[in-house]
């Protein structure tokens, strides 16, 4: 799919309230209504509905293009288009036809609750109880962290199934927000990721069980096949565009007529240095454009090679983009690298990708590798 023309609109609006709402620690409602405005929201809803009919590579083009100017807004399109290609495979034909037209139209900006006090951010247990009567379920949840739910017009929730026998039987609902009643928790005051606004947040309300996305605790299949790798590519996505804007600023401030009197631009350690970031970034790169060609090609994801891959993806992505910015900040040293109001803004970025390996901790993801390893004696790369 070519660049739609309204993403110059969406990048303009992002980036002139990017500071704002770092500052203030508020969501980018302007970029969202940019967002709505420009039809992206509908990205990957197919052209039958009124939609874009976007793939996977194009969710991660334009979260990396978002992430260039604003590192938030980038997570929180990207996360988006997670609940929607959700929505999108596992819906049942009903609930699709009512909800990829309003999707098209940029009515319906989604949000995903599937945090819990007492397990964090493990997407395949829960401790929420539903309770099923008639043709209703009755949802109470209560969520440490909802990225953008306070702006959401609908919500895609985990709890344990009705009947369920195990906290391993999830279940995913679809939840509008007129059918629930929202509370807002706490606040808001991160190091970084600011303006994603993820507060903590508790939901109860009534809601048809036709509102059920797949099958009844069959979320571990939703999370296999698009779920987990469409986070894993989207995260990776934005981190990188963040990192690649973060180098790119750098670089243009050091061609500068007022960089070239701060850089010697022979400089054999101003050279290496820079080769290093860039090296970081390619890494990545090609390591993102692999596994989304791994994951557009492979029917079944849950073997071992190609779960090893799209973990794999994520934690390295973590860590060599923020390890490029820490290390462009070292560069040009503590007026444009560590100070705010600087026109490069890295310590924004900084703080933002600092972020990355918590998010859905790579220490997780890390032992989960080592138990996939040990099923994979012959080494068998995706």
């Amino acid at each position: 799919m070519s660049t739609p023309p309204e993403l110059d609109k969406v990048l303009a609006v992002a980036a002139e309230h990017a500071e704002h709402a770092d500052a203030d620690a508020e969501f980018p409602t302007a970029a969202l209504d940019a967002l709505r405005a420009s039809g992206l929201l509908g990205l990957v809803v197919p052209v039958e509905h009124g939609g874009l009919g976007g793939t996977f590579a194009d969710v991660v083009d334009l979260t990396m293009r978002i992430a260039t100017v604003d590192m938030s807004v980038g997570m929180v399109f990207g996360m988006h288009c997670q609940q929607a290609a959700t929505i999108v495979r596992h819906a049942g034909p009903a609930l699709r036809a009512e909800l990829l037209p309003a999707l098209a139209r940029g009515e319906l900006y989604l949000a995903s609750v599937t945090t819990e006090r007492g397990k964090g951010g493990h997407l395949l247990t829960s401790e929420s109880e539903v309770t099923a009567e008639g043709g209703t379920l009755h949802v109470d949840r209560d969520a440490p962290v909802v990225t953008g739910g306070v702006h959401a017009d609908g919500y895609l929730v985990t709890t344990l199934a009705p009947d369920a026998t195990s906290p391993s039987q999830v279940s995913l609902i679809y939840a509008a927000r007129n059918q629930l009643e929202t509370q807002v928790l706490g606040g808001w005051q991160p190091l970084g990721m600011r303006a994603t606004h993820s507060v903590p947040m508790r939901l109860t309300g009534d809601i048809p069980a036709s509102q059920l996305v797949g099958e009844p605790g069959g979320f571990r299949d939703i999370v296999t096949a698009t779920f987990g790798p469409l986070a894993h590519l989207s995260w990776s996505a934005a981190w990188l565009g963040a990192a690649s804007g973060a180098l790119s600023r750098v670089v243009g401030h050091i061609r500068s007529p007022q960089g070239r009197k701060q850089f010697n631009t022979s400089s054999e350690l101003l050279l290496t240095r820079l080769a290093g970031v860039r090296g970081r970034l390619d890494l990545v790169h090609a390591l993102l454009r692999h596994t989304l060609d791994v994951v557009d090609r492979t029917q079944d994801l849950s073997v071992p090679p190609v779960q090893l891959l799209i973990n794999t993806l994520k934690t390295q992505a973590a860590v060599q983009c923020f390890a490029a910015v820490d290390e462009l900040v070292e560069l040009v040293g503590l007026r444009h690298g560590y100070l705010r109001g600087s026109a490069l803004w890295l310590e924004r970025v900084f703080r933002d990708l600092r972020s990355a390996s918590l998010n859905y901790a790579n220490d997780r993801l890390l032992l989960a590798n080592g138990a996939l390893a040990l099923l994979d004696q012959e080494v068998r790369l995706a």
